[in-house]
């Protein structure tokens, strides 16, 4: 098991030496903006359901709409990461045996492609948790 120290030092290690390269540098920032965007709206949805649960047409169901919401973003975004793993690691390997024997190139660029399903199969699932299933 990783100490919360060493794991620390490494994220730190990781985010000076992104910061010193100016391409990665613009990267951290649009993440960190995207980030700040996310929590925000977050915290407008979670304000807006209170708001209405306290007014006079008030839904009980509130919650579950909230709940919702945060299932379909976490079902997106694991998801997202993921399909991205699984893109880099297939990526790198692919590019590796096509520099070695051209001919594989059809099934390389198969399973990269498969990697980038688990994205599509998060998204579809947020869909369905969002709009398919009952609000209670």
């Amino acid at each position: 098991m990783v100490s919360r120290k060493s794991y620390l030092e490494g994220l730190s290690l990781v985010l000076r030496e992104a910061w010193s390269r100016p391409k990665y540098r613009a990267v951290l920032i649009l993440v960190a903006l995207v980030s700040l965007a996310a929590a925000v709206a977050t915290g407008l949805a979670v304000s807006h359901a209170q708001a209405a649960a306290t007014a006079d047409q008030a839904s009980p169901y509130y919650m579950s709409v909230v709940g919702k919401a945060i299932g379909a973003g976490l079902a997106v975004g694991l998801a997202g990461i993921g399909g991205g793993y699984a893109v880099a690691v297939a990526g790198a390997s692919a590019i590796s045996a096509v520099a070695e024997k051209r001919e594989i190139f059809g099934t390389a660029f198969l399973f990269v492609v498969l990697g980038e399903g688990i994205a599509i199969y998060g998204l579809l699932v947020a869909i369905i948790v969002a709009f398919v299933l009952p609000t209670a």
